[in-house]
């Protein structure tokens, strides 16, 4: 009952709930023995060696008692170390001389034969039975600043930095507690802090199409609740309220300091699986949302710290193509509640320490400094106008007018194409994202991409546009393909960069036991003084590519060759990056597919610079016979067969010399 009780405590102070009802499996057991003879204390005090005749004999006077709690005398009151920008006066203990139950209250140095261990001011050290040492924080920590809720620039970077590492041990936390590949070896996902109204104050970073939306996720999330309750939290993929496509799942939780919801943070993972008619949720040929997976539309998902486990399968079992593995859905969840108890645990120290009021107020002002960055870099830009073609015949077509009095702007994506019936529709919070994600790319500082970057900027966005669809139009193409093209239409409207490869080259593959999905990356398309990089994820993706001892482990798949593609980069004065060329053999009957774009257009090159080569899917048969796919296409495959998949490269910059 007492280890019960303990893996309880500890389970809900990481996940952010309980586990009621359920058994405990010991999976393994770990035993640690060691043989520490009691030390033999001479006229000097110090610990003498064994005698060598065994049993444990000793020469000199007895051990002190283990229940003493007093330290000897410290050998010296001369020692000095600096720490927290001042010296301070040290006792000086050899750790040999001391009994086991003594303690030492800092400041103090501890000599050993081979270091010296530190014992920092309000802090304690405690010499154990086995003869461990333990430091244990005797005094609350001070604040490293005195900070008040008026905004100065010491205090501003402080915040700034303490905001985007809240994000990151969220981070952290997801990647170290999920279960899916997906997840955690190609950490596609996103994690942010939001203020009470919704708005992103920090993130990570992670992926630039997630954080961009999820401020419209969480506001959605509050609107549907209005009465949320510490140890909530929500789950919704939905992406006509702040979602990108079905398998990008949010999880969504109050912060609640003083009994008020104060903050919010919210983790988005890419699901492997979350149901629609092909395995790993990215069918090539949806043209309607139900064909993608199941919806989550903002269901409680843990209520005051109990996990629903029966409400969440509910859903994942729903529709006409549930999800096709339930339990792992159903362990990243429980990772992405991990990540938001973090932020929570986070969030409260720093109020703990600064005070609400004064967090709450540098949230602001992180955000209004954000906007007088932005504001600074949209006073150098130039009108302009830009038409970008698509694969499939669609066009996306934007304007930027500039306010320089009042260092604003207006993007206008008028005369974009219409939603289309297929699936390349891209929700309007996607569209946003990848305006918030150029125009922090504008600003050289080190600052968060946050809320406060996009109120400078007025974006213009037809309903019933490609860039902002009506329901119940699929988009499982929008967010990973179209929100690249409208980075690189934004980039040539603004004339600063040439278009990488413009695309994720999503490939899928699976049956009913395995379910995998990656996106492939490409050249980067080159600026004014800089080459593009080959062979990278750009943009909108910041995802990695599966360990090829991972893959390999997890699926019955051969990774045959990953490399460079040579020369496909545009040339120009600045070169664009080259592609990638991936070839997979299958080793079990599969069926496959490829979501992508770039293969009918390409990648464009600017003032003079050559466009790049665009992508290739072949599929190779165990009989040597090679098949051509289209950019969105799916097949069967053998055993013996593979798939290769040539990347676009990145547009050149430039007339070449």
């Amino acid at each position: 009952e007492e280890m019960a009780s303990a893996f309880a405590e500890q389970h809900a102070r990481l996940f952010g709930f309980g586990f009621e009802g359920k058994g405990l499996v010991a999976e393994s057991i770990e035993v640690e023995a060691t043989d520490f003879p009691p030390p033999s204390y001479g006229e000097g005090g110090a610990r003498e060696a064994r005698d060598g005749r065994g049993g444990g004999a000793f020469e000199g006077t007895a051990s002190p008692s283990a229940s003493l709690r007093s330290a000897p005398p410290p050998q010296s009151r001369g020692g000095k170390f600096f720490s927290q920008g001042t010296w301070h006066d040290a006792a000086l203990y050899k750790v040999l001389d001391l009994s086991s139950g003594a303690e030492i209250a800092g400041p103090a140095l501890l000599i050993e034969p081979h270091q010296t261990i530190v014992v920092e001011p309000g802090w304690r050290a405690e010499i154990g039975e086995d003869h461990s040492l333990v430091l244990t924080r005797a005094a609350a920590a001070k604040a490293a600043i005195n900070a008040t809720t008026e905004a100065d620039p010491v205090s501003l970077e402080v915040f700034a930095n303490l905001f985007m590492a809240v994000a990151e041990e969220m981070g952290a936390t997801l990647q170290n507690t999920a279960s899916s590949v997906n997840i955690k070896e190609r950490l596609d996902f996103s994690c942010a802090i939001f203020d009470a109204d919704g708005g992103l104050v920090a993130n990570a970073p992670h992926m630039p199409v997630h954080l961009g939306s999820m401020g419209d996720c969480v506001t959605a999330i509050m609107k549907k609740h209005k009465a949320m309750r510490d140890g909530d939290m929500f789950v919704t993929n939905a992406p006509y309220d702040g979602g990108t496509h079905l398998p990008d799942i949010t999880v969504v939780a109050p912060v609640f300091v003083d009994g008020k919801a104060r903050f919010y943070v919210a983790s988005r993972g890419h699901h492997a699986d979350i149901g629609g008619t092909t395995p790993g949720s990215m069918p090539p040929f949806s043209r309607d949302i139900s064909e993608e997976g199941v919806l989550f539309d903002g269901v409680p998902m843990v209520q005051a710290g109990h996990f629903d486990d029966a409400a969440v399968m509910r859903v994942l079992e729903s529709g006409a193509y549930p999800a096709r593995n339930p339990p792992q859905n159903i362990a990243d969840l429980k990772a992405q509640a991990a990540s938001c108890a973090r932020g929570i645990s986070e969030l409260r120290r720093a109020c703990a320490n600064y005070g609400a009021d004064v967090v709450t107020a540098y949230m602001r002002h992180v955000q209004d400094n954000a906007e007088e960055s932005v504001r600074k870099v949209i006073g150098a830009l130039k009108d302009g106008e830009f038409s970008m073609p698509m694969d499939g015949g669609m066009t996306i077509r934007v304007k930027i007018g500039v306010d320089r009095a009042a260092r604003s702007a207006r993007v206008d994506f008028t005369g974009t194409s219409p939603q289309q019936h297929n699936n390349f529709n891209a929700p309007g919070s996607v569209t946003k994202a990848a305006v918030l994600y150029v125009f922090r790319c504008l600003v050289e500082g080190d600052i968060p991409m946050n809320a406060g970057c996009l109120k400078p900027i007025e974006i213009v966005v037809p309903r019933g546009s490609l860039l902002n669809p009506n329901p119940p139009a699929a988009v499982a193409a929008g967010n990973v393909e179209t929100s690249q093209a409208v980075v690189d239409a934004l980039f040539g409207c603004l004339g600063v960069l040439a278009a990488s490869q413009g695309t994720m080259n999503n490939l899928t593959f699976g049956n009913a036991r395995h379910q995998y999905y990656e996106t492939i990356c490409g050249g980067a398309g080159a600026g004014r003084d800089f080459d593009g990089v080959s062979a990278v994820h750009t943009h909108m993706t910041n995802s990695r590519l599966t360990d090829p001892e991972i893959l390999e482990a997890r699926y019955p798949v051969l990774l045959e060759e990953f490399a460079i593609r040579p020369n496909s980069g545009g040339a120009g004065k600045q070169h664009g990056g080259d592609g990638a060329v991936r070839r997979i053999r299958f080793r079990e009957a599969m069926s496959a597919a490829i979501l992508s774009t770039r293969r009918e257009t390409s990648p464009f090159g600017l003032e003079g610079g050559k466009d790049a080569a665009r992508g290739i899917t072949t599929v190779i048969r165990s009989d040597g016979a090679r098949e051509i796919l289209r950019g969105q296409d799916e097949t069967k495959v053998a055993p013996g067969d593979c798939i290769e998949i040539a990347t676009p490269g990145g547009g050149g910059f430039g007339e070449p010399t």
